[in-house]
């Protein structure tokens, strides 16, 4: 049954309307909310505050709006909170798995300096670039995924479809094939005699992976190798200098405090090497050395970032300076992975070539020997 809402409730009587009108209606099975459903939550009560509607009543008109139902109930609670009087801030802060703490922050700050309009705006902004930058590292790693796939796939075929039909033809002139033949032919045997015990295999080193990579040695490997690999590290210091100088720059901005930016900063940022970094940088602060001298410490922040920040630190700009470095790393980002993906593309052609060659040559000269001796 669809659930009706009184838009503009009186102020007195906001709270009981709330607890006799407000029914939630809670899935068996919860889902995640999505970013799609809270950039369109933030979207929708941006354009309902602009127009005049009370906070409550945006809040009730996004509820019948909503098709997620985990995101409506997320927003029931949240209306329901703020009719019985708590703060937006405080209402948001109880569903952390849908709004981070820089949303919680900035929202909170903007409630006392009536901007939340803009807060909205640019919370939006952020998480469109967000999307937009995963959107970007998704594209860039599909094509050549895809075709590490095909390759391994045709490999796979014609091992154990196309090379046993020759098996027989060659083992009368065994001696004579080229090594690839040979190998090729042992690969065969080994994937068609053998195959129940390399999928097990296969399957116990996904598992054991998995594994490896969920425990802190393992996440701190691959975050290691993230940022000292050659062609490597630029990429990823300059995905996570975006995603965290974005926070910063946003938060800071908004007249949000130094440490509950860079708490905010960290908790966006999923490799513990930088993550230590931005602890470091809270150290420095806390120590009255500032938040460019921890900056300036780390061994893969860009010389240019670490002096701009810098800068923004002794002209008082430092929000301003960090959403203006983190959009000149996100221009730079994309542009190297633009170029990246192109040179993915005949890169992996080449190799694709390469396999197949070697396939096609490994079956060829042996018939033409064959013919030869018929001959």
């Amino acid at each position: 049954m669809a659930l009706q809402y009184d838009p503009t409730p009186p102020k007195e009587a906001a709270a009981g309307a709330a607890r006799k009108g407000l029914q939630f209606r809670l899935p068996q099975r919860r889902r995640p909310v999505s970013s799609a459903d809270r950039m369109f939550f933030t979207e929708q009560l941006a354009l309902l505050l602009e127009t005049g509607e009370s906070l409550y009543g945006a809040l009730t008109t996004i509820i019948l709006q909503t098709e997620s139902p985990e995101m409506r109930r997320v927003v029931e609670t949240i209306a329901l909170d703020v009719s019985e009087g708590r703060s937006f801030g405080q209402a948001l802060a109880k569903h952390d798995e849908v709004f981070s703490s820089t949303y919680t922050n900035l929202i909170a700050a903007s409630e006392g300096g009536g901007f939340m309009y803009e807060v909205l705006q640019q919370l939006l902004l952020m998480d469109k670039k967000r999307e937009e930058l995963r959107d970007t590292l998704m594209s860039a790693g599909t094509y050549p995924m895809f075709l590490i796939a095909f390759s391994l796939g045709v490999v796979v075929f014609v091992l154990v479809v196309v090379f046993p039909k020759f098996g027989t033809m060659f083992t009368s002139i065994y001696d004579q094939l080229p090594g690839t033949t040979k190998s090729l032919m042992a690969a065969s045997d080994v994937l068609r005699e053998h195959w129940v015990f390399l999928l097990a295999g296969l399957a116990a080193l996904f598992v054991g992976a998995k594994h490896w990579l969920s425990s802190a040695a393992g996440r701190a490997k691959v975050d290691h190798f993230k940022l000292h690999a050659p062609g490597l590290r630029d990429v990823f210091t300059q995905i996570y200098l975006v995603q965290c100088l974005q926070v910063l720059g946003l938060s800071l901005s908004n007249k949000v405090s130094v440490m509950e930016s860079l708490e905010a900063s960290r908790d966006v940022v999923s490799n513990t090497l930088f993550r230590r970094l931005i602890t470091e940088v809270e150290s420095k602060v806390q120590s009255g050395a500032g938040v460019a001298a921890g900056f300036a410490e780390s061994t893969f922040v860009p010389e240019l970032a670490k002096h701009m920040i810098a800068t923004g630190e002794q002209t008082g700009n430092l929000g301003k300076v960090m959403t203006r470095v983190a959009e000149y790393y996100e221009v730079q980002l994309k542009k190297k992975l633009d170029t990246l993906s192109k040179l993915a593309e005949p890169i992996m052609l080449l190799v694709m070539g390469v396999v197949v060659g070697v396939l096609v040559s490994s079956l060829i000269l042996p018939i033409f020997k064959l013919s030869r001796a018929v001959g």
